[in-house]
């Protein structure tokens, strides 16, 4: 129920971290990868551990705030393999750290395009040719930072929540052709991205104080619940949020 194989996987933002783990996950899963970032040369580590472990992968390199990048990069896949099965809208950006009433109207614009527009505009170029197909899947990383309030990163959790709205109307409108739409919303994660919340002593403790499992995730146990909402083992779960975040929110 997991066995990928004959698929082809778009994940965006996977030249590190998170992105980098479904990647390599995907592909030890049999996926034909299709590994994305703004350059070529921050994407060739991935493509190479890769192909080491015996996978199959393309790098196509995407700027996720440019439209005609994105439909580029779906353009340039179904040249590489003639299809894509399952699209990961992983890539965002945060380029804030503070309180709300800091921000500037340009930060706020830049966070919601690149976050919410980008993955809204992506999955209109991508979804087309999985119903040309017979069907596929789409798993957009959403956050619990759009779940519940935070402090210090409020309009990215405006925008992880707005994702997650995506997911579920996409997955109502591209339901009848067979394309299921579901959010990820890891909690925190060991990853640069989320550098300045893990490296913060006060907050890493609260987390870890708060969360069930008394620590921090890792790349590679989000990676194991996009391959699940990516596979058939998932085949009747669409719009919906999954959680993974060690428990940190039910408490």
């Amino acid at each position: 129920m997991f066995d990928l194989k004959g698929k082809v996987a778009i994940i965006t933002g996977s030249s590190r971290g998170i992105g980098r783990a479904i990647a390599e996950t995907f592909a030890e899963a049999g996926a034909k990868v299709v590994v994305s970032s703004r350059s070529e040369e921050a994407c060739a580590p991935v493509a190479e551990a890769i192909r080491a472990g015996g996978g199959e992968v393309t790098v196509i390199p995407c700027h996720i705030g440019h439209r005609e990048a994105l439909e580029a990069l779906v353009a340039k896949t179904i040249e590489a393999y003639g299809r894509v099965d399952i699209l990961v809208c992983n890539a965002a950006i945060n380029p804030v750290y503070g309180p709300m009433s800091s921000l500037s109207d340009e930060a706020f614009d830049k966070i919601m395009a690149t976050n919410v527009r980008s993955t809204f505009q992506l999955c209109n170029f991508a979804l087309p040719h999985m119903e040309a197909q017979g069907g596929g899947a789409v798993v957009i990383l959403s956050s619990i930072a759009g779940i519940r309030g935070n402090p210090v990163i409020g309009a990215y959790g405006m925008s992880k929540a707005a994702e997650a709205a995506l997911a579920r109307n996409l997955a109502v409108e591209w339901g009848p052709k067979n394309i299921r739409v579901n959010a990820l919303a890891p909690g925190l994660i060991k990853t640069d991205f989320a550098r300045a919340l893990w490296e913060d002593p006060e907050r890493l403790a609260k987390v870890e104080e708060q969360t069930p499992l008394r620590r921090i995730g890792k790349p590679e146990e989000i990676a194991g619940t996009a391959l699940f909402l990516a596979s058939d083992a998932s085949a009747y779960v669409t719009g919906q949020t999954i959680v993974a975040d060690g428990g940190e929110t039910i408490r």
